[in-house]
């Protein structure tokens, strides 16, 4: 009995220290349930809870606007940009090419097929340039005075060649030579002395390539009248006479690279002009802020996710006894937090661009569209999120989500027979058919054909030259489209069909409950479950359930 009462004290101790852990084991689940249900509320049920404001949200719609406004303003001056270069290399081949037609004959502008053409269209082209001040329409001159013509001509070594008998005797090394033209000596007889010299004495079955390189500055006057400030461009022009075929036909190509330079010394009056540049890089700057805010806010939300989920693991464990598996894990991490942090740093690059463009002092337009382009891109698509919300939009994501792993494999599988044909196709047909010249451009026709474009084409303009050729192209082509748009591309449907078919049916009885599901099942009355009947639209109102959900898909 004495011994009795002597631990009853501890006993006591030992029973109350348990009934406290219990206790306060009791009050963390409960904060833990409280934290993780408003955590994957959407804003408008937080707004309802709390009273918390949906800056976010606002701040998406809002940048959704100054972003879109920002890229139309910048295309449209882009737009005035291409089209200079365009027109500039359409103004260049007739200015410099003699007899050309207006269109390209293919990937080269003209050709020539006599001696005398030959020696005729370099010397326009040397005249051309001698008198370009006179007879350009546009805004061109030379680049500066040391700057001006370079010939070069690219031939075999000496040798002597005889079809008549067969024979051919030739060094294959190549020799190249070059003579240079200044814009201020072209009117003088030291030009004179070069043009008879005997660099053009030309021997054709030795010759290889010509190339004629001369370089040329514009300034576009046309973006004043879209109150911009001009650009100043540098044209590299080369002329290429192509003889490598040795074929008896001489292909000319006309490359021109531009390159946007910034103007040293302008001055241009007007006060409207000046006011809507400034007015721009406003815009730009507010743009730049609203993108900063939303990349804060976004970065905090998912540093907010990663602490509670550290809590949940912990407590899962200190509980439970075991580990939170890993799909329970990436539900605290949002995607459409990451797609909007790289779209606002992307914008914010490119909006500095922008500003550096409109000013003058850049001329990155590439690097600027691309940066813009795509922002704008994830800019829209991160709309989806807030569509999700609602569950009839919502199953768009869900099988996105459900089929991307399936369709992976299945491409990785078809990927294989696609190669396979891209690569037959280019080694049979190539030398009879101009759409398997190369391999990219096999591969783009194939991918037409699986598409259903330009069919009765590609199967036309196959030259029956060899009847074993021609025959081979009709099995090629007729088990390509069988494989492909029958078979693969129906299974490729089949795939996406049936996971669609699978998300509506857990649209109905219930999606799988995992560890995470399981944990906020009995808690309060607003559902974890993103599958909800109920969506708000705004935060006042509620949409009722309906039937439209049932019928997706026609």
């Amino acid at each position: 009995m004495e011994i009795s009462l002597k631990y009853l004290p501890g006993g006591r101790a030992a029973a109350s220290g348990n009934m406290m852990a219990q206790s306060d084991l009791d009050l963390k689940e409960t904060a833990l349930k409280e934290d993780l249900k408003f955590y994957f509320m959407n804003p408008c049920e937080k707004y309802r809870a709390r009273r918390q404001i949906p800056w976010k949200l606002a701040l998406q719609i809002l940048k959704i606007l100054m972003v879109t406004t920002q890229l139309i303003f910048f295309g449209l001056s882009n737009q005035l940009v291409v089209s200079f270069k365009e027109e500039n290399t359409i103004a260049f081949k007739h200015l410099f090419l003699k007899g050309y037609s207006g269109v390209d004959e293919d990937d080269y502008s003209c050709s020539i097929y006599t001696q005398q053409d030959a020696y005729d269209s370099i010397f326009y082209v040397i005249n051309q340039y001698k008198q370009l001040k006179n007879i350009s329409l546009g805004t061109l001159g030379y680049e500066h005075e040391g700057s001006g013509l370079k010939i070069c001509k690219q031939q075999y070594k000496k040798g002597t060649m005889l079809p008549s008998n067969g024979t051919l005797n030739i060094d294959v090394s190549t020799e190249t030579e070059c003579i240079f033209f200044k814009p201020q000596e072209l009117a003088g007889k030291k030009a004179e002395l070069k043009l008879n010299s005997s660099f053009f004495n030309l021997e054709f079955y030795r010759l290889i390539q010509i190339e004629i390189s001369f370089k040329l500055k514009g300034i576009a006057l046309q973006t004043i009248h879209a109150r911009e400030l001009p650009d100043c461009y540098a044209f590299q022009n080369t002329i290429t006479f192509n003889n490598r075929a040795h074929s008896g036909k001489i292909k000319i190509y006309f490359d021109s690279d531009t390159d946007i330079q910034e103007c040293k010394d302008w001055h241009i009056f007007g006060s409207v002009l000046q006011k809507n540049t400034q007015y721009i890089l406003v815009f730009d700057g507010f743009v730049i802020l609203s993108c900063f805010a939303s990349l804060i806010l976004c970065t905090r939300s998912i540093v907010l996710a990663l602490r509670l989920q550290k809590r949940f693991v912990n407590f899962f464990l200190e509980k439970y006894k075991r580990h939170v598996c890993h799909a329970d894990r990436l539900e605290f991490i949002n995607g459409w937090y990451v797609l909007v942090i790289i779209s606002d740093v992307m914008t914010i690059i490119g909006s500095i661009l922008k500003m550096e463009i409109k000013a003058k002092t850049l001329t990155s337009y590439d690097v600027c569209s691309i940066l813009l382009g795509t922002s704008t891109l994830l800019v829209w698509v991160g709309v989806i999120r807030y569509l999700g919300y609602f569950q009839t939009y919502n199953v768009l994501i869900l099988t996105m989500q459900a089929s991307l792993p399936k369709v992976l494999r299945f491409c990785c599988c078809a990927g294989m027979i696609y190669l396979g044909y891209t690569f037959c196709g280019w080694i049979v047909l190539g030398p009879y058919h101009e759409k398997f010249e190369d391999l990219n451009t096999v591969a783009e026709c194939l991918f037409s054909l699986v598409n259903g474009d330009d069919m009765f084409a590609t199967f036309a303009q196959i030259q029956q030259k060899s009847m074993l050729v021609w025959v081979f192209s009709r099995l090629y082509l007729y088990s390509f489209i069988s494989l492909f748009i029958y078979m693969i591309l129906s299974l490729f449907i089949a795939l996406i069909t049936d996971s669609y078919d699978t998300i509506k049916k857990y649209q109905q009885s219930g999606f799988p409950v995992t560890d995470l599901h399981e944990f906020l099942k009995d808690h309060g009355s607003v559902g974890y479950r993103k599958e909800r009947t109920s969506m708000p639209f705004i935060c006042c109102c509620r949409r009722q359930q309906s039937d439209d959900n049932l019928i997706l898909i026609n």
